[in-house]
C-alpha cells in the first residue's frame, strides 16, 4: 500500500469498496512547524461517475486497486463511445466520452502506446503516452522573424484540444504534446 505521499496522477485506488483514478494533486506545505504536508487529491469514481476529493497527510496509507496493465491501439469514436483494441491479444474495449473525461484530447486515429488499466478483465481507464504528435488545425499566421522567444499564441490542434504554440508555428505543422501537463513541447 502507498503512502499518500507516493500517490501519483492516474493511479486506481480503492476506498469504501469504490474505485478512484487521481486526476489531480495540490500539495500544500504548512508553514508552522511540526505540521505535515498535506495532499489535496481529486478523484474520479469510476463506477459512478462523480467527482471527489480527499485530504490526506503524507503518512496515511491508501489501498491501491489490483489493476492489470495492457497495451492498447485507439480503433475509432463512435458517437460517444471510444472503442481499443489489445495489441497481443486483439480483443476490443470501449469507454464513453464521460469515463475518458479529458484523456480524448490525446486520442488521434490509431494512436499506439496507450496503457490500459484492466479490472477484473474490464477496461476501466487508460493511460496514454508521455508525449503524442499532433497536427495543428488552425492558428494565426506565423510571424516573419520570429524568433524562439516566449511569444505564444493559441493552436487548435485536431482532437480541439487548444495549446499555446510560439508564433514561427503554422497550420498543417505536426507537434509534441506532453499529456500530463498539456503543453507544447516541440515540433514533432
Amino acid at each position: 500500500m502507498p503512502k499518500a505521499a507516493e500517490i501519483k496522477k492516474g493511479m486506481i485506488l480503492e476506498i469504501d469498496n469504490q474505485l478512484l483514478q487521481v486526476r489531480n494533486i495540490d500539495v500544500r506545505s504548512p508553514s508552522s512547524r511540526g505540521s505535515n504536508t498535506l495532499y489535496k487529491i481529486t478523484m474520479m469514481n469510476i463506477q459512478k461517475h462523480q467527482k471527489q476529493e480527499q485530504t490526506l497527510i503524507g503518512t496515511d496509507f491508501i489501498k491501491e486497486a489490483e489493476c492489470s496493465r495492457c497495451q492498447l491501439q485507439f480503433l475509432y469514436r463512435d458517437t460517444d463511445l471510444y472503442t481499443f483494441m489489445d495489441t497481443e491479444s486483439y480483443m476490443q474495449y470501449s469507454l464513453t466520452t464521460e469515463e475518458l473525461d479529458d484523456l480524448i484530447f490525446y486520442l488521434p486515429d490509431g494512436q499506439s502506446g496507450i496503457v490500459g488499466l484492466l479490472h477484473h478483465e474490464q477496461l476501466i481507464s487508460i493511460e496514454p503516452p508521455a508525449s503524442i504528435s499532433l497536427t495543428i488545425i488552425e492558428t494565426s499566421p506565423a510571424i516573419k522573424g520570429a524568433s524562439a522567444s516566449a511569444r505564444t499564441k493559441p493552436a487548435t490542434l485536431e482532437t480541439q484540444l487548444v495549446v499555446q504554440v510560439p508564433e514561427y508555428i503554422e497550420n498543417g505543422e505536426v507537434i509534441k504534446v506532453n499529456t500530463a501537463t498539456g503543453k507544447y513541447t516541440s515540433r514533432a
